[in-house]
């Protein structure tokens, strides 16, 4: 049971939503309190489709694939409804990507996995392979590639050697 000053004191938004304010890594690992971290996306920002790819893939080539997406994540819940399950599968190629960086080869191969089915299923539902220039199939297929590498390797891998063009 939690008393009233402990729940007082934890992190809160400017609505009263309870909030995480410890700094993070690049691979969006929580660090002490104190600690030095790297700037954190903000949430729930409105992006144009493209200012949403650019600023993702500048995040993964910087070896950020946390925050790649939560950028992902903010146009999946704000976009148009036929569009989430394209952001949504990008999302889960990122957070596959930090997860397989992270050390998780299980979470992260069956993130990649999933977020290549929601690409795959969304350009079948959608008949559009390259969606504000994003190349599906290139994504596809360099998910599929790496989830067989981490499960066979079972090492982390570098977000930055590991990024993928979500343009090509």
């Amino acid at each position: 049971m939690t008393s009233a000053g402990a729940s007082d004191a934890r992190d809160r938004d400017v609505e009263g939503r309870a909030r995480n304010a410890r700094p993070r890594d690049g691979l969006g690992r929580p660090l002490p309190y104190g600690a030095q971290g790297v700037p954190r996306q903000p949430e729930g920002v409105l992006r144009t489709p493209g200012e949403t790819v650019g600023e993702a893939q500048e995040l993964l080539d910087a070896g950020r694939p946390f925050h790649a997406h939560e950028v992902f994540e903010d146009a999946w819940k704000a976009g148009p409804q036929e569009e989430r399950a394209l952001w949504r599968g990008l999302a889960q190629l990122a957070v596959g990507l930090t997860h397989a960086a992270r050390g998780n080869a299980v979470g992260g191969a069956r993130l990649l996995r999933r977020g290549a089915g929601a690409l795959v299923e969304w350009e079948t539902e959608q008949g559009e392979d390259r969606p504000y220039g994003i190349d599906l199939a290139a994504l596809t297929r360099w998910a599929r590639a790496l989830a067989r590498r981490v499960e066979g390797g079972g090492r982390p891998v570098d977000a930055t050697a590991e990024a993928p063009r979500l343009r090509s």
